[in-house]
C-alpha cells in the first residue's frame, strides 16, 4: 500500500498502468474504488493515479475546517510525489478527472495550478457555487448525520444517485456503493459538506482554461441536473462534451462502456 504524508496525515493512493498520467478523483461518500470499472480500460495507455481523499477509504482525515482548495493541495502534493519527484513527466503533462465533489476539487486545482495540467474533466460535476436551496439541503444532511450517524445517512442518499433503470437492472450497485461509503466517519462527511457549501463559483475556470476540458453529464442525474450541465457546455474554449443517456449520478457504473469510450477518446486526443 502506498501512502503520501500530508500535514502529518497518511493519504492512500494507488497507481495502475503505464503511459500518459491521469489522476482520478472520487466524490463525496466514495473512495478510489469507485473507478474500478475504468481501470482495466484506461491502464493500457495511461498511468492512473487513484487517491482516497482525506477522510475516505484508507486515508486519514485532515484536521479542522477544510476548504475545497485545500483538498486540491493534497492532489498537488500527490503529483509532486508520484509524477514530478520520480521525473515521470514535466509539468503540464498530466490530466485530472473528478467525479462530483472530486470535480469541485479538480476545478480548484485547475484554478490554482493550471500550468501543471494538459487537460481536466468533470464527471457529473459543476463549476457553479451552491444555490441557497442546495445549501439548505446540505445543512439538513449535516443535521441528519449528527442525529442518526453516517451509515443511516449513506443508506438514505445512495439509492437516489442511480436512475430507476439502473437500479432495476443491477440492484447490487446500490449495495456496493453503500459498502464503499460505510467506513467514512460522520466527521469526515460533515467536513466535506462544509467544504462544498463554502466553495465559490468557479465558472471562470471553465472560461479561461486554455487546454481541453471534458464534461460528462447524466441525463437523469438528480444531483447535477442536466440543465445545469448544458449551461456549462458552452463555457470552455476547447471542450469535449458527452451526455450519458441512461445514467443518474454514477455513470461510471451505470454505463461503464460508454463512459470508458468517452474517457479514452478524450485522453487519446491529448497526445
Amino acid at each position: 500500500m502506498a501512502f503520501l504524508q500530508f500535514q502529518n496525515k497518511k493519504i492512500f493512493y494507488r497507481t495502475e498502468g503505464n503511459g500518459a498520467p491521469v489522476i482520478l478523483v472520487h466524490g463525496f461518500g466514495e473512495d478510489g474504488n469507485v473507478w474500478h470499472k475504468q481501470i482495466d480500460s484506461l491502464k493500457e495507455k495511461n498511468l492512473l493515479v487513484i487517491p482516497d481523499l482525506p477522510g475516505s477509504g484508507a486515508s486519514e482525515m485532515l484536521d479542522g475546517n477544510v476548504l475545497i482548495k485545500e483538498y486540491a493541495d493534497v492532489l498537488k502534493a500527490l503529483a509532486d510525489e508520484v509524477l514530478f519527484k520520480n521525473k515521470i513527466i514535466d509539468q503540464g503533462q498530466f490530466s485530472m478527472i473528478g467525479h462530483s465533489m472530486g470535480g469541485y476539487i479538480t476545478l480548484a486545482f485547475a484554478e490554482k495550478y493550471p500550468e501543471l495540467l494538459n487537460s481536466f474533466g468533470l464527471f457529473h460535476s459543476s463549476a457553479f457555487a451552491d444555490s441557497d436551496k442546495k445549501i439548505a439541503t446540505r445543512k439538513k444532511g449535516i443535521d441528519f448525520i449528527t442525529k442518526n450517524g453516517a451509515e443511516a445517512f449513506i443508506k438514505t442518499i445512495v439509492p437516489n444517485l442511480f436512475c430507476d433503470e439502473s437500479k432495476k437492472e443491477d440492484p447490487k450497485m446500490v449495495a456496493k456503493l453503500i459498502d464503499i461509503a460505510k467506513p467514512i466517519s460522520p466527521e469526515a462527511l460533515i467536513q466535506y459538506y462544509h467544504a462544498m457549501i463554502a466553495r465559490p463559483d468557479r465558472t471562470s475556470v471553465l472560461k479561461t482554461f486554455e487546454k481541453p476540458i471534458l464534461l460528462i453529464a447524466g441525463k437523469h442525474d438528480p444531483v447535477i441536473p442536466l440543465e445545469a450541465s448544458l449551461d456549462q457546455f458552452k463555457m470552455p474554449s476547447i471542450s469535449s462534451v458527452h451526455i450519458l443517456q441512461n445514467s443518474g449520478h454514477m455513470g461510471m457504473w451505470e454505463e461503464p462502456e460508454d463512459s470508458n469510450t468517452t474517457l479514452l477518446n478524450f485522453l487519446k486526443n491529448l497526445n
